[in-house]
């Protein structure tokens, strides 16, 4: 299968609302896919699957919390009605921390972090990887980042969870590796999204500040982190699994 055609394969994404995730979600529908995009937003993820049908694809729209079991449960239910199977899964549903030192960070800030950035991606997998099982197999992309793979000063609960997707997905990989199901994480750097807008405080000297940590030169697009995602879930990427793939500007390299 070349690594643009996905005619044919299902494929299940949360965070489908905005930034990565809808860039993903078009990309796998102009690709062929049939595309389950879901949101806790749920006019967010009608948005997204609007945007598919507009251009001729298959999607259907489903609300998920994904720090709910029952929810992402549902969520899949729907998967299979409309599609019949499941072969493709992006975790990518996700928040962000506000810039702060450790011992300043609110308990129940950590423990939304927790729930919606890690423990999301449990649920999800226990619910998919049975699915992907019954399809002969498939292939799961988590959403870490690059705080996944170093330090970075005020946000000790983001770096933790985001640590937690890559361990997590390694392991997973290894349980799963003899079955076709291959699990991979991406690690994005600073991209064009309406997270990285509210991080960066939405203003010019915000935007040019995290900016200013890209070695590049500019913020990441959504459709660059798309692609990747496309190509773990590829044929090409058929020996790929258990990796964490930094997609960063060269963000991290020299930390």
């Amino acid at each position: 299968m070349p690594n643009n055609d996905f005619t044919g394969k299902t494929v299940f994404i949360t965070g489908a609302g905005s930034g990565i995730g809808r860039a993903t979600a078009v990309a796998f529908a102009a690709s062929g896919a049939n595309v389950v995009a879901t949101d806790i937003d749920i006019d967010s993820a009608s948005a997204t699957a609007g945007l598919i049908e507009e251009q001729g694809g298959r999607s259907i729209a489903a609300r998920c919390n994904v720090t709910s079991s029952d929810d992402i449960a549902a969520a899949l239910d729907a998967t299979i009605d409309a599609f019949g199977q499941l072969d493709i899964a992006f975790n990518n549903a996700g928040i962000e921390q506000p810039v702060s030192p450790l011992a300043d960070i609110d308990e129940d800030d950590w423990d939304r972090l927790v729930a919606v950035n890690l423990k999301s991606v449990y649920l999800c997998m226990k619910h998919q990887i049975p699915l992907l099982l019954e399809s002969g197999g498939g292939s799961i992309v988590n959403t870490s980042s690059g705080a996944g793979v170093i330090g970075i000063r005020g946000q000790s609960a983001y770096t933790a969870v985001k640590h937690g997707v890559i361990g997590m997905t390694k392991s997973a990989a290894l349980d799963y590796a003899a079955t076709g199901i291959r699990i991979n994480a991406i690690c994005p750097g600073i991209i064009e999204t309406p997270m990285m807008g509210r991080f960066s405080g939405g203003t010019p000297e915000g935007r040019d500040r995290v900016i200013a940590q890209e070695p590049v030169g500019r913020m990441g697009r959504p459709e660059e982190i798309a692609s990747a995602v496309q190509w773990l879930s590829s044929d090409l990427g058929a020996f790929t699994t258990g990796h964490a793939l930094v997609i960063d500007g060269g963000q991290t390299v020299g930390l």
